[in-house]
């Protein structure tokens, strides 16, 4: 069975609240689900938004059942495909495939420094494409309108591979202190280390940083050493490190 269709399977049958954020390019409903503590702080995490990287689907469906058994606060929305065209590409057509249904990489395509990563590229592509402006796509588009009007005190976004943490976007001060004392936080709760990444840009923890001045995380998933996309078997190891992750932003942030 498919990723997306999974996802679907889980959608119709859950309980809670649910709903669709919008759309992507070629019309496949963007679903999120909430799991909701108490009324603060708001989180919202989102997954899959490389093709490629889309075993954080499936580690988002296991956080949102063990959010829900050990969560104490917070109400936090999950997002488990940001972008399901490209999956659908990258398990039909190629595995590599980490853009959407355009050929534009969603992770450059927010308006924070857009266009000045140094792994951007101009043309459309399997990868690093940053699109005709931000936010020219529906997915983003739709991220974006959502984050709004959420309002979220922090975010995180599900990548893989590296095991790695970003928490940097230029803020200085007394912001980049708390973030970093956050970072530290899921740190030691995964084993992952601190990356910085000076010349990223374009990201959607980017853009929650330098727009929205909040808290923003993206936390790579498994071992640099295995090979995109992440075997389904590697799950299990995964979930291990992050399944708390979730309850540390919201009893910390």
């Amino acid at each position: 069975m498919g990723i997306y269709k999974k996802l679907k399977n889980f959608y119709k049958k859950y309980q809670g609240e649910k709903g669709v954020i919008g759309f992507s390019e070629k019309s496949r409903p963007l679903y999120y689900f909430c799991v909701k503590k108490s009324d603060f702080p708001v989180v919202i995490v989102q997954y899959a938004i490389h093709a490629r990287e889309y075993i954080t689907t499936l580690l988002a469906l296991k956080q949102i059942k063990h959010f829900e058994r050990v969560g104490k606060k917070g109400c936090v929305y999950f997002i488990p495909a940001v972008n399901p065209d490209g999956i659908y590409i990258c398990e039909k057509h190629n595995p590599l495939y980490k853009a959407n249904a355009n050929g534009v990489d969603l992770n450059v395509n927010f308006d924070a420094k857009w266009g000045t990563g140094k792994n951007n590229v101009f043309i459309k592509s399997a990868s690093d494409f940053v699109g005709e402006c931000p936010f020219s796509e529906a997915e983003t588009r739709a991220l974006r309108a959502f984050t709004l009007l959420k309002q979220p005190k922090s975010t995180i976004s599900y990548h893989s591979k590296g095991e790695e943490i970003y928490w940097e976007f230029f803020q200085t001060g007394k912001r980049r202190n708390k973030d970093k004392r956050l970072a530290e936080l899921l740190s030691k709760e995964t084993g992952y280390k601190l990356k910085s990444t000076p010349f990223s840009a374009g990201g959607y923890k980017d853009w929650c940083i330098e727009k929205l001045l909040i808290s923003a995380f993206t936390i790579e998933v498994g071992k640099d050493k295995y090979c995109h996309p992440l075997n389904k078997s590697k799950l299990k190891q995964i979930y291990k490190k992050n399944k708390n992750v979730i309850k540390v932003i919201t009893e910390n942030v």
